[in-house]
């Protein structure tokens, strides 16, 4: 989300939210590393204390342009999966349906945030719940960032070693540990990232997001432009093809390039594109949609900060930013999928490895996307510890051995995750369907039916808001339910 590349939920360090030291989970004790994120004159605020008579700064368009860099992130990567999977109407139906859930949910919580008094989303979940209610609000962003985190490293696991191969000149690799994903993401974790992220006061770190959002700018104008550059069917890489032919028996390499040519596509049908499909993959679509989608967390920091704010005005800010993200997901999705078709991997940008390893274009696209999530995992991390902390020990001095075990113990547990699963899809399903689908449908709903007290429940707005909620528990229990099927089958099949 972003931004970051992914904000989902973090705290955007250019925002004017963030400027002004509205951090999402802000609460009475403000510890020493928070000093460095807020102003003097933010450090005795009240502990619930609603601020909507200050004035906000940020006019009408960059309110969009930080919206829409609250959107805008790496599940951007997995969108043309979704499509070959769901086939490019159905596709189109369930980001349309996204689309407007998460509008809806807007709504829901600026509605909310007014009735409430509340601009931050953990207040919220605290005056609708009480403690629980706020927990469960913390635990679902700290969820998504982690997400978001985890989904930056399988970036560096998948994209790093074919920027190295393609600095050294090396065609295949034949083990080597520098061109080994995870070993990389463990040296990119331990020289750079963890060094950053030791840091107090990340915010030289504040024009990443705009970096970020450049780079899918990019990403997408060379997804466009390389469609009409690869063909399709796509072609066999020979050289692959000949080492293969050099280290096995002729009956099995035989067998191998049959495999290949039926896996990678060398019939014209397979180019023809598919409108509905059907499939054990087809469930990971609305997690997938739902993790590119989630920014609720920077709703109500961002209209606290809206010069002239109005709840219609903010309301026209997230029309104007989500649709145009929405037409950016398309146009990736669409190019992404008819470049690839059915041979498409969770994460577009790794599959022109198939056809262009050493593509200059490509190359820098490479570049720049490892450069954003490299220094978006800091600023992750960053409201991630600050919520540790509060919830630990709120209350206690500054500690440099505290921040530093809670630092290595984050980076070192998200590392796991990014070397332990296998994919990045599963992180996009297993994320979408949870912290995403609670972001979106179930807490903007169940604050807005608990906390608006002046609409009786068998209101429209109220019953609306009620379906909206069982909608949600839905789409998460049953995508949930499906995701862990299937990797339950995925196992079996191994055996």
């Amino acid at each position: 989300m972003s931004h970051p590349l992914e904000y989902n939920g973090s705290v955007n360090p250019s925002s004017p939210a963030l400027e002004k030291g509205h951090l999402s989970n802000c609460c009475a004790d403000v510890d020493a590393e928070r000093q460095n994120f807020l102003d003097d004159h933010e450090l005795g605020k009240k502990k619930y204390e609603a601020e909507y008579q200050q004035q906000g700064t940020a006019s009408f368009g960059m309110s969009v342009f930080n919206l829409g860099n609250a959107i805008m992130g790496s599940g951007i990567l997995g969108l043309s999966y979704a499509m070959a999977n769901t086939g490019i109407a159905l596709f189109v139906i369930l980001l349309v349906a996204v689309l407007l859930f998460s509008l809806y949910s807007v709504h829901l919580l600026l509605k909310t945030a007014n009735e409430g008094g509340s601009s931050v989303y953990e207040q919220l979940g605290y005056k609708a719940f009480g403690l629980p209610g706020k927990l469960a609000t913390s635990c679902s962003i700290t969820m998504q960032n982690i997400g978001a985190m985890s989904s930056y490293l399988f970036i560096v696991k998948y994209e790093l070693p074919v920027v190295i191969q393609a600095f050294l000149g090396i065609k295949e690799s034949t083990g080597e540990w520098y061109l080994d994903g995870d070993n990389l993401v463990l040296l990119v974790s331990l020289v750079i990232i963890l060094p950053l992220s030791l840091l107090r006061n990340l915010g030289y770190l504040g024009y990443t997001s705009g970096f970020s959002l450049l780079c899918m700018v990019f990403f997408l104008v060379v997804v466009i432009y390389k469609k009409f550059q690869i063909p399709c069917p796509l072609p066999l890489e020979q050289d692959a093809v000949n080492a293969t032919l050099n280290t096995t028996v002729s009956k099995m390499a035989a067998y191998f390039l049959e495999h290949v040519n039926n896996a990678t596509d060398y019939s014209d049908d397979v180019c023809a594109p598919k409108y509905f499909v059907f499939n054990s993959q087809t469930v990971y679509a609305v997690p997938i949609l739902t993790f590119a989608f989630v920014c609720h967390p920077a709703i109500l920091p961002m209209y606290e900060e809206l010069k002239d704010r109005t709840q219609k005005k903010m309301q026209n800010v997230a029309n104007v930013s989500f649709l145009t993200m929405f037409i950016m997901y398309l146009l990736a999705a669409l190019f992404g999928y008819l470049t690839f078709s059915d041979n498409v991997e969770s994460e577009l940008l790794h599959t022109y490895s198939k056809v262009y390893k050493f593509d200059v274009v490509l190359l820098v696209v490479r570049l720049a996307v490892l450069t954003a999530v490299t220094l978006t995992v800091p600023v992750v991390l960053f409201p991630i510890r600050t919520s540790v902390n509060q919830l630990l020990c709120a209350s206690r001095e500054f500690s440099w051995l505290r921040h530093i075990i809670i630092t290595v113990v984050l980076i070192g547990g998200t590392n796991m995750l990014v070397i332990l699963v296998p994919t990045i899809r599963d992180i996009f399903g297993i994320i979408g369907a949870s912290s995403a689908a609670i972001l979106i449908f179930i807490l903007p709903s169940a604050f807005y039916i608990k906390l608006v007290k002046k609409e009786p429940m068998n209101s429209f707005n109220k019953i609306a808001a009620t379906l909206f909620l069982c909608t949600g528990f839905l789409v998460m229990i049953g995508c949930m339910t499906l995701i862990v099927l299937d990797w339950i089958n995925n196992t079996s099949g191994a055996h």
